[in-house]
């Protein structure tokens, strides 16, 4: 299991030829308070650097685009219900969808940890 980062401030854990996708500590702490989620269909096909999300705060409405190309497997009920779990957990129980990966080479293309928190100047 593997844990990448986007340039964008999205987080994929990637485990065999799944992955979970959702934000980064970064990108919840410059949206603020997190008040609604748009989240992708089950069975959705998505793209690499596709918006397939939406997440509103009280500052502003932001995409969440996809780390890598797959389907859309599962999507996070409790976020869906409480949005503000992004705010509290956002690089573990606050996942925002699940995917079968249908390009695994993607994952070549994406950041380690170190790599994101240089990005960041953390």
């Amino acid at each position: 299991m593997s844990k990448r980062f986007t340039n964008s401030h999205e987080w994929i854990t990637i485990e065999g030829s799944h992955g979970t996708v959702g934000v980064t500590h970064y990108a919840q702490k410059e949206l603020g308070e997190v008040v609604y989620a748009q989240l992708p269909q089950v069975g959705q096909s998505v793209h690499l650097g596709e918006a397939v999300c939406v997440l509103e705060s009280t500052k502003a409405a932001a995409d969440v685009y996809s780390p890598m190309s797959g389907k859309v497997t599962a999507v996070n009920d409790a976020v869906a219900a409480k949005p503000q779990l992004i705010n509290q957990a956002p690089e573990s129980d606050a996942w925002l969808f699940r995917l079968d990966l249908s390009k695994p080479d993607e994952a070549k293309d994406l950041l380690s940890k170190a790599a994101y928190e240089a990005m960041i100047g953390g």
